[in-house]
């Protein structure tokens, strides 16, 4: 099993995307499940994600509409999402560098 977590860096700040809400859905035949929800800290990280994930397609969606909204700020971003496979790794770091007109992702440590 591989622990699956997140971070959210806010690159037009320079500072971590916080306060941002994630889910983790897993797909099974076909549909994607629900497996957790939860929010960035203050540090722009979500670490309870998924502690042992099982083998699988997994995706994590961020709401970062509302994250600029709060912030004052427009994007045409309402919310970014990142399909990736998980395999038998022990972890998959997958951070989020975001502005309001862009993003990427990789696989981090």
């Amino acid at each position: 099993m591989s622990a699956i977590t997140t971070h959210v860096l806010d690159t037009v700040l320079g500072k971590p995307g916080a306060g941002i809400a994630v889910r983790i859905e897993k797909q099974e035949r076909g549909e994607w499940v629900l497996l957790a929800s939860s929010a960035t800290d203050a540090d722009g990280r979500c670490r309870d994600l998924a502690p042992s994930a099982e083998p699988g397609i997994y995706r994590l969606t961020f709401a970062t509409g509302d994250y600029f909204t709060r912030a004052g700020r427009k994007s045409i971003y309402p919310e970014v999402s990142i399909t990736f496979h998980c395999g038998t790794e022990a972890h998959y770091h997958l951070p989020l560098l975001l502005s309001d007109n862009s993003y990427t992702t990789y696989r981090g440590s």
